[in-house]
């Protein structure tokens, strides 16, 4: 067995693998460190997103894995975002999104979904065995990295598509055998409320000062 199939313990019958365990881990310290906005919330989310790659590699959820890869692409550039608009020891510039934004967020969500979906199921046709639950997978995907980039520009909407990420993704997760996805998607759930409710206080609090 390699270090990637490894288990760290058992729950509720299956196997809790190490790399899925560290990786929610650095998941879950990436949602508390965007809360206090700091800029390490993009090194500890390149290092989760490298183990969950591993594991949902292991548990043969192609989406999920594909989504990982993206979230390290996705963290170098909210890195980069960030440390620009943090310059000089400025506070993070976080606003909500505008109506033209958040048209253009919807609708990326849906196409995306609807294109990813369908590739899936091509692709599951075709033998490759891509995901055995392709919507939701795709939807998961897409969502994620539009919710993603929304961070990485300090848009307090991201939070909301978290929110309807985190929906679909626990019963997913517990499906796909992943107990460790299923708990931390629940407790993201809790978090990315938090969070939500702190940035937007926060984006209210700089427009007044702005104005």
């Amino acid at each position: 067995m390699s270090w990637t199939d490894a288990a760290a313990f058992y729950a509720f019958g299956k196997p809790v693998l190490w790399t899925d365990l560290v990786g929610n881990v650095c998941a879950l310290g990436t949602v508390w460190l965007a809360i206090r906005r700091t800029i390490w919330t993009w090194p500890v989310q390149l290092l989760g997103s490298a183990l969950l790659f591993v594991a949902s590699v292991s548990a043969h959820i192609t989406g999920n894995a594909l989504k990982q890869a993206l979230f390290g692409v996705l963290a170098v550039y909210g890195w980069v975002r960030w440390t620009r608009g943090m310059r000089g020891g400025a506070e993070l510039p976080i606003r909500s999104a505008r109506v033209r934004e958040r048209v253009a967020l919807v609708s990326v969500m849906i196409a995306g979904t609807v294109a990813v979906a369908l590739l899936f199921v091509l692709l599951n046709s075709r033998g490759w065995k891509i995901s055995w639950a392709p919507w939701p997978d795709a939807y998961i995907f897409v969502g994620s990295a539009v919710a993603t980039w929304a961070q990485g520009r300090a848009l307090v909407d991201f939070w909301i598509i978290w929110v309807a990420v985190d929906l679909v993704g626990v019963p997913l997760a517990f499906n796909s055998g992943l107990v460790v996805s299923g708990l931390v998607y629940g407790v993201f759930f809790v978090m990315v409320l938090i969070g939500f409710r702190g940035w937007l206080r926060q984006s209210r609090e700089l427009r007044a000062v702005t104005a």
